[in-house]
Order: structure tokens, then sequence, then C-alpha cells
């Protein structure tokens, strides 16, 4: 009766991103995610990063059913949209496909978790604007938990910035990784 009691605890997070939680241009274990696992070593939570570099909605959306199945998550962290921003997808594609995402796992009893995302400024105010409150109107009209921009405070920081201006360095991994450890933790450990 214990096991069953603990088992009933224990949670899976499925991280949905592109190359900002993928450790892009780093050694897997040097991203935030390898290292919020070895924080949460001793908790009940298993963390499933599914993140690949380049991702867009419309690739995550291909792959959910597959992941829910595979991994039948508890939690499901979004963070999407800034290849479909910097690939300048029409903001209308990127919120209907992270709707679909968002209500699917909702259908599969899966807690969601989105992410602001944010885009450089160069693509003109309009689109980056629209771009920036598609993630504010969402969690409105799906009531899910909007996370700020991960990166918000670091990517001003060229140091803590790879030489593409795009990808956190390891040292900002680190940042990130407490910085989610208490974000997330608060949200989804007991």
């Amino acid at each position: 009766m214990i096991s069953d009691h603990l088992q009933a605890k224990q949670k899976t997070l499925l991280i949905l991103g592109d190359s900002l939680s993928a450790a892009y241009g780093l050694k897997q274990e040097q991203g935030w995610v390898s290292l919020l696992q070895n924080a949460w070593q001793n908790k009940p939570i298993t963390i499933i990063n599914a993140a690949i570099s380049g991702e867009t909605t419309d690739g995550a959306l291909a792959r959910l059913p597959r992941l829910i199945e595979q991994h039948q998550p508890s939690h499901i962290f979004v963070e999407l949209g800034g290849n479909d921003g910097l690939q300048g997808h029409p903001i209308t594609k990127m919120k209907n496909n992270l709707t679909e995402i968002i209500q699917f796992s909702k259908k599969n009893d899966i807690t969601v978790l989105l992410q602001q995302m944010q885009i450089p400024t160069n693509y003109g105010k309009r689109y980056t604007r629209m771009f920036s409150d598609t993630y504010t109107n969402l969690a409105e009209e799906e009531e899910v938990i909007l996370l700020p921009f991960f990166l918000e405070n670091i990517a001003l920081d060229k140091n803590l910035m790879q030489k593409d201006g795009i990808h956190p360095t390891a040292e900002a991994q680190e940042i990130i990784a407490k910085d989610m450890q208490q974000r997330l933790g608060t949200m989804i450990l007991p």
C-alpha cells in the first residue's frame, strides 16, 4: 500500500521545446534540462527532454501524440514558437498549433505550463508585438500557467550568450536551471 501511495506522487515532466531547451552548442549534460534533472534526483519526478533544435510548433504538434503515449507525462512544459517567429511564420498558424498542443495535452489530463517566448525586435514592431501577445492571450483563453521567458534577464548579457546571440552559454544554463527549479518546483512538486 505504501508503494502505491509513493507511485501516485511520481510526476513526469515532458519538455516540448526547441534549441533553447536542447542545449544547442553545448554538451547535453550542460543544458538546463539535464541540470534540473540532476537537482531533482531525489525528488519524485522524471524529466523527459523532447526538445529538438530548430523545432517549430508544426513539428512539435506532429510529434506530440507519440510523445504522450510513450512517456505519459503528468506535466508538459511548452517552450515553442521561437523558430516560427524567426522564420516569419504567420502568427495565426503558430497560435493555432500551440492551441492544439495545449488542448490535446489537457484532454490527456496533462497540466500545461506555457513559456512566454520572445523574438528579436528587427522583425518589426507589429509582428513582434503580435508574437509576444499570442502567449498572454493563449494562457488566458486556455487557462494555462504562463511562465516568463527564461532568457529575459540573460539575453542582454553578451557574456551569457553564445556567439550567435540567440543561445545561452553553459554558465547561463546553470542560471536557467536554478530559476526553473524554483518556478517549476512550486508548480509540480508536492
